[in-house]
């Protein structure tokens, strides 16, 4: 079952309702500490909330905790993980078949690399994860990804190295293609490639990348 997590984070109410909370999600939703609010605005009941609930309203709160059904589990503020990277893990235990997190980028840029970060967690789980706002779509990719023109979030597709190299990239179907090639942590050689094919395909031997689809 897809699960959603909404984190506390910017994010576009309309989008969140229109793509997520329409009728006809059928998945999980987990809320993060205020990302509660966002769920509050559009009258949306979550399966769980998780966080140590000190950015959140105390009269969203004091609302959810009135739901029946709801499954609130709560932590200290000091801990050694983020409110977001606790709902990722729960997302994981509940073997979900793929997640998608919003609310995790924003102002905080630490939030934002620590949650691009933690994605890593899902792909050791073998569970397709994304993270989404109004102008990218953030995923990992371990060895290769095949990419469809009709279907990219935007046209500019960014390429980083979460390990210290990737080896043995090949990139075919861009504009800037790559063959065998080591990247290493550090440049800026794959911000905004494009696609030139209907299908451009990512290939590597080692390493982990952080891949970003991008829109102005």
């Amino acid at each position: 079952m897809e699960t959603l997590i909404v984190s506390g984070g910017e994010i576009n109410l309309k989008n969140l309702k229109e793509y997520f909370l329409n009728d006809g999600f059928k998945g999980n939703i987990i809320a993060v500490d205020k990302g509660l609010e966002a769920l509050y605005q559009l009258n949306k009941i979550p399966n769980y909330v998780v966080g140590d609930f000190d950015s959140i309203s105390k009269e969203v709160l004091e609302f959810y905790q009135k739901k029946p059904k709801i499954i609130f589990k709560s932590y200290l503020s000091h801990k050694d993980n983020t409110d977001t990277d606790i709902a990722l893990h729960l997302a994981i235990s509940l073997k979900s078949s793929s997640i998608t997190i919003l609310g995790a980028l924003g102002k905080r840029m630490d939030h934002a690399l620590s949650n691009i970060h933690i994605l890593k967690e899902a792909l050791e789980a073998k569970i397709p994860c994304q993270i989404l706002d109004d102008y990218n779509k953030i995923y990992l990719v371990e060895k290769e990804k095949t990419l469809y023109q009709n279907k990219t979030f935007g046209k500019y597709i960014s390429l980083i190295p979460l390990t210290s190299t990737v080896e043995g990239l090949t990139l075919t179907g861009f504009q800037y293609p790559l063959t065998n090639y080591t990247l290493p942590i550090g440049i800026s050689l794959g911000i905004s490639n494009e696609m030139i094919e209907k299908t451009a395909r990512i290939q590597l031997k080692k390493g982990i990348l952080i891949v970003i689809e991008s829109k102005d």
